[in-house]
């Protein structure tokens, strides 16, 4: 897939993902903060990363992690200071790395003063009560009550989430203000979330019943409609472009449209990078991750885990937690690496009972602390983690620091790797249980399935998912390499 956007953010190969409450903690409150991002910077600096994306830091009553912004030019006070931000933007751009934030341009928290002073700024039902069949990503109807009595607004997500109405120029005008400000500090891009939801039919019309079932997994109960009003709407590229423009031709954006990938055109007009879905649901078996790879624009953004879905081991299985990373980090456009798939770290428990969940959709496991050492607590708090710590089965970052064989210096050599690589992506006819795709000079393969494989023929071994050592005459399971074609 072509796509019309040249921008200056092309250079950025790999973005590793923070989750700052699970980041490092700098003050003993159990939660991770913009102190300790910066206290570890080394550690992403080494791994080889071109840049650091912070899950939002914004100002937020926390209804859904963070991403219900009550001020878009604040930071939230549990996360430190606007000082402590400046001093991260300064420590990063020192390591010759660049920032990157979250943007959350399809709605607010619903104690956003927006809400309370420019309700025209939302989406508002026409009539008392639901405008249509909409319905909401995390269940139930799309449209509640005002508690103010002023009729019935839309939200995609949460209640507590009130969409903004991107037909109002006034939201285009806030949003450029805000862009602006941040690019002033010194943010070189951010990551903008949810960017599908940004356009919705103008007259409300309702849903058509599903024809098929989504591409992309939805909640059971939203597989019954045809999701062509509410979303991916033919005019998004018009709020695309105010997001464009408020930021300026040298940031880099990446979007997350909820999309199949082939009709992610219409928003890498104006973006840099998209992320590609079909990888991160694909089977870990051969025809789904050749169909998900064969369908990517030329300029996706690859993730294979993140704060709202299992983390790598629980999604391919620890056998092949290695062959994903070798996936991940030789394919072309941007490679995503959410904190902690550098360890092999699998999902948590979650909140212990009888204390509730932090995250009432059950993405917690996923968002558990990082283990820094052996030390109590693996040293991210020296007080009571907001979520347990997880010890990755490799060990810890300072021990696999001295395992020349662990999952972290996989990372890191396969990171180096990639910047050796060409431009292009070929998937190339194999055996039924090996993946093998072509990049440039470059040979990747990968046995994906249950059994041992025979081993393609190649030239120089790069790298091996298991270590240095030459290409037997077959792949095991999870086994895989780069070579020379």
């Amino acid at each position: 897939m072509k796509s019309t956007w040249s921008g200056g953010g092309a250079d950025v190969g790999v973005v590793y993902q923070v989750y700052p409450r699970s980041f490092q903690d700098s003050t003993g409150d159990g939660e991770g903060d913009l102190r300790g991002i910066l206290a570890r910077l080394d550690h992403v600096r080494d791994l080889g990363a071109d840049a650091l994306w912070t899950s939002p830091i914004n100002v937020s009553p926390f209804a859904d992690g963070g991403y219900d912004v009550a001020d878009y030019t604040a930071v939230d006070p549990r996360f430190g200071t606007m000082a402590d931000l400046d001093a991260l933007i300064a420590g990063t751009h020192e390591r010759g790395m660049k920032l990157l934030l979250d943007l959350v341009p399809c709605h607010t928290s619903i104690e956003h003063p927006w809400f309370r002073d420019h309700p025209e700024r939302y989406i508002w039902s026409p009539t008392d009560g639901p405008a249509n069949n909409w319905l909401a990503s995390f269940g139930g109807g799309a449209w509640s009550p005002d508690p103010g009595g002023r009729g019935w607004y839309l939200h995609s997500f949460y209640p507590q989430q009130p969409d903004l109405d991107w037909h109002n120029p006034a939201v285009a005008s806030a949003f450029a203000q805000v862009l602006g400000f941040w690019r002033e500090r010194g943010v070189d891009g951010f990551r903008l979330d949810a960017i599908d939801r940004l356009r919705k039919d103008r007259e409300l019309r309702d849903e058509p019943p599903a024809a098929h079932p989504p591409r992309l997994p939805e909640q059971p109960e939203l597989d019954r409609l045809e999701h062509t009003r509410s979303r991916d709407q033919p005019d998004v590229g018009a709020a695309l472009a105010a997001l464009r423009a408020g930021a300026g031709d040298d940031a880099f954006l990446v979007g997350e449209a909820y999309v199949p990938s082939d009709r992610l055109g219409r928003y890498l007009e104006h973006l840099d990078r998209c992320f590609c879905f079909e990888l991160l649901h694909a089977d870990w078996r051969p025809g789904p991750l050749r169909e998900a790879l064969s369908r990517a624009p030329e300029r996706a953004a690859w993730v294979l885990s993140n704060h709202d879905h299992p983390r790598l081991p629980n999604r391919v299985g620890a056998a092949n937690a290695r062959a994903a990373a070798l996936l991940l980090l030789t394919l072309p456009g941007t490679a995503v690496v959410y904190q902690g798939d550098e360890l092999g770290m699998a999902d948590g428990p979650g909140r212990t009972p009888p204390a509730p969940p932090d995250d009432r959709f059950g993405r917690d496991p996923y968002r558990h602390p990082m283990a820094w050492d052996t030390a109590r607590n693996g040293s991210f708090t020296t007080g009571d983690p907001w979520l347990a710590v997880v010890r990755p089965s490799g060990g810890s970052v300072a021990e696999q620091e001295r395992d020349p064989g662990s999952m972290l210096h996989l990372y890191r050599d396969l990171i180096a790797l990639r910047r050796t690589l060409g431009p292009g992506l070929e998937v190339l006819d194999s055996r039924e249980n090996v993946l093998l795709v072509r990049r440039g000079e470059h040979l990747v393969a990968l046995n994906v399935g249950d059994e041992p494989e025979p081993a393609p023929a190649a030239g120089e071994l790069l790298r091996h998912t298991h270590g240095p050592a030459r290409v037997g005459d077959t792949l095991a399971p999870g086994e895989g390499f780069i070579a020379r074609a």
